[in-house]
């Protein structure tokens, strides 16, 4: 069992200066380490263009360009660079597992994914600019994996599959959008229709109304049901769906299976955060292992959190918070059955590979001929 730990990030201000914040803060960090790393082991694919990126961002929360402005001076990074990695749009994303169901006053997710990309930091940010304040665990530094506003509107993502990506946002900066910008689950759905998809995604959005909505999203299309759990498949668009469905149906029949028994969000959270419920999973090396628990009480404006399995949630009061308290503690601990590095925690949490090591270090020689643009290299994770 492995020791793990999120970092509380706790900020009210402008979105420059919550992105100088965090730029300073991760200067030198173990997530930037390991991040630097990957980059010699990576494989250019294609370049963006600073305008493009920002014209798409400014389009659907222009509160997060600010953001991205503020890393890239509290990081003294070229601006191509924090796009790369922090930009979100028509960059790659590795498979991932997650399941999601919702109930009376509530969703609870688990997210389940590979250590390596975690980054341990939790966030609660309340801008004084524009936007929504929102709470939840960040990925990508800027992009959301869940998270709740201060309207009540709830979001986590289900991954679908890779194939044929498209010019558009990765999941996590699409929920952050969704977040920053959206005051009901209507107008997430409307969002969800018009922004462009990178990648094929189910998006259940929840909020104080009780209603749920699954957006299955894909480059070639989207559509919206109803129904208040999801795993790893399209219902409607099923021709997108992969081929290999048995652990997604497997953790959506363990859920369905016992729902009878679930009669609050607490039974919930139990039945997704147990190990022995057929929900919680180990599959750390396949990028499908439960990370975190997390749970969302819109109407109450409360949040829980738990890193690992079979754990009691941490509480967050959002509503208090939203008002000026301060939190008590600055850290979530935990514990998971894996050996692998985390991104946050200490070194080793990317991937070798001496060819491309080589092959980094031609790009590298080649960007300082063309003025040290390397940073317009956006690649694929692989």
């Amino acid at each position: 069992m492995k020791k793990i730990y999120s970092d509380i990030l706790s900020f009210r201000g402008s979105h420059y200066d919550f992105g100088l914040y965090q730029g300073q803060q991760l200067a030198g960090s173990w997530t930037v380490k390991n991040r630097e790393k990957q980059w010699k082991v990576r494989k250019p694919r294609f370049v963006v263009e600073t305008e493009e990126v920002k014209a798409a961002i400014v389009r659907f929360a222009p509160g997060l360009w600010e953001e991205l402005l503020g890393l890239r001076d509290g990081l003294g990074w070229p601006m191509e660079r924090v796009l790369m990695e922090f930009g979100g749009y028509r960059i790659d994303y590795k498979r991932s597992g997650c399941s999601i169901m919702t109930g009376d006053g509530y969703m609870i997710r688990n997210y389940d994914y590979m250590p390596k990309t975690y980054e341990g930091r939790y966030s609660l940010f309340q801008p004084t600019d524009q936007g929504y304040a929102i709470i939840g665990p960040t990925q990508r530094i800027t992009g959301r994996m869940d998270g709740m506003n201060e309207k009540g509107v709830v979001m986590g993502y289900n991954f679908m599959h890779r194939k044929r990506p498209g010019d558009g946002f990765i999941c996590c900066m699409i929920g952050r959008m969704i977040l920053e910008s959206c005051a009901d689950v209507q107008e997430a759905v409307d969002m969800l229709k018009e922004i462009p998809h990178r990648h094929s995604f189910s998006y259940t959005v929840f909020d104080r109304s009780n209603q749920t909505y699954i957006v299955e999203a894909s480059p070639r299309g989207v559509e919206v049901r109803q129904s208040d759990v999801c795993t790893n498949h399209f219902e409607i668009m099923t021709k997108e769906n992969r081929n290999h469905l048995v652990d997604s149906m497997k953790r959506m029949d363990a859920i369905q299976s016992n729902r009878p028994e679930v009669k609050s969000a607490m039974d919930a959270f139990r039945l997704m955060n147990d190990t022995d419920r057929g929900v919680f999973s180990k599959q750390y090396r396949n990028w499908a292992g439960t990370i975190h628990t997390s749970g969302y009480l819109p109407q109450e404006q409360k949040t829980w959190m738990a890193l690992g399995g079979d754990r009691e949630p941490v509480e967050i009061d959002f509503g208090k918070w939203l008002t000026g308290a301060e939190l008590e503690f600055e850290r979530i601990e935990g514990e998971v059955d894996t050996d692998i590095p985390f991104a946050h925690m200490e070194d080793g949490a990317y991937w070798s590979g001496k060819n491309r090591v080589a092959l980094y270090d031609k790009i590298e020689e080649n960007s300082r001929v063309l003025g040290g643009h390397y940073g317009r290299y956006i690649t694929d994770e692989r």
